[in-house]
């Protein structure tokens, strides 16, 4: 059985030297992966851009003109962390495009991953943290919308909460939220999710670990989700810029593998995203986000037909 990886070229573009966002991580993840021995094959899938249908189900009409037209003001732009181009508004669309199709992949496979994705703190009507559309956002809704789904489970263990997504789920009966973060990290004014972990400064493997396994089983098995849509943010790594946790790489790939396995063993699909990860070295920090497909394709492994 071949694991399903969903890429784009597209989803790297060119940033000034000195931008604080790590551009470069999607390529160098892309060859690390075409160059490491999975246990299982690889099927690379190419997405297309999120339609504007499909953005519009989240987003505003107003906040979708200025994103696609370049109208944004400079207030806007800064929030978001990029200066407006055509070139980002094409990659945030295909990004978006990426998450999309794992999940329509998954639903069909159980099992598929994006390179990219994990934009949680878009918000409805703006751009906030490096996100610019909410691609978890937009796959739930649009599954919903499809009638492929009732219940979508989204699970974010990305270091930072993921409060857009939270406030642009809160009272909607087919989404459920969870997010465990570093409780004192961005944002500081803090959205509430249907479940929120907060926690605390530093934690390292076997705690975080543990908080894990005591929730995520629990909620499988009483939420009972049509799929799950999983952040695999490496920013709870201890070395990452803007974490505040202390994970280590084997840390990491425990938690993804431990996230995927409960998914496939409850016989729920499961799309993972890569979610955050900050590290000027960027060949390290594309092995940190490597780990979510390595797991993946160990657990496929371990649980394909």
């Amino acid at each position: 059985m071949a694991l399903t990886i969903v890429h784009h070229p597209g989803y790297t573009i060119d940033l000034p030297a000195n931008h604080p966002f790590p551009m470069e991580k999607f390529r160098v993840l892309r060859q690390q992966l075409g160059e490491q021995t999975m246990a299982t094959p690889v099927e690379w899938l190419t997405p297309r851009p999120a339609s504007v249908g499909a953005l519009s189900r989240v987003h505003t009409r107003a906040y979708l003109d200025a994103f696609l037209n370049g109208t944004l003001d400079r207030a806007a732009q800064r929030r978001s962390g990029f200066v407006w181009s055509d070139a980002l508004v094409e990659r945030v669309r295909l990004e978006t495009g990426g998450t999309l199709l794992s999940l329509e992949v998954a639903l069909a496979s159980g099992l598929a991953c994006n390179s990219a994705g994990g934009t949680h703190h878009a918000h409805a009507d703006a751009a906030s943290g490096y996100c610019l559309i909410n691609d978890l956002a937009v796959a739930a809704a649009h599954a919903l919308a499809q009638g492929w789904v009732e219940r979508v489970l989204i699970v974010d263990c990305d270091v930072h909460q993921g409060d857009g997504t939270a406030r642009l789920f809160a009272g909607v009966p087919g989404v459920f939220t969870f997010s465990m973060h570093a409780g004192r990290n961005f944002p500081a004014r803090k959205a509430k999710s249907d479940l929120d972990i907060a926690l605390a400064n530093g934690m390292e493997d076997d705690a975080y670990l543990t908080v894990l396994a005591s929730r995520l089983p629990g909620l499988l098995a009483a939420y009972q989700p049509d799929v799950v849509l999983y952040d695999a943010g490496v920013d709870v790594h201890r070395d990452d810029r803007l974490g505040y946790l202390a994970l280590s790489d084997e840390g990491l790939y425990q938690r993804d593998a431990y996230v995927l396995a409960c998914c496939r063993e409850a016989d729920i699909p499961v799309a993972a995203v890569i979610g955050g990860g900050y590290d000027r070295d960027i060949v390290t920090l594309a092995e940190r986000h490597a780990q979510l497909h390595r797991a993946a394709a160990d657990v496929l492994e371990r649980t394909g037909e």
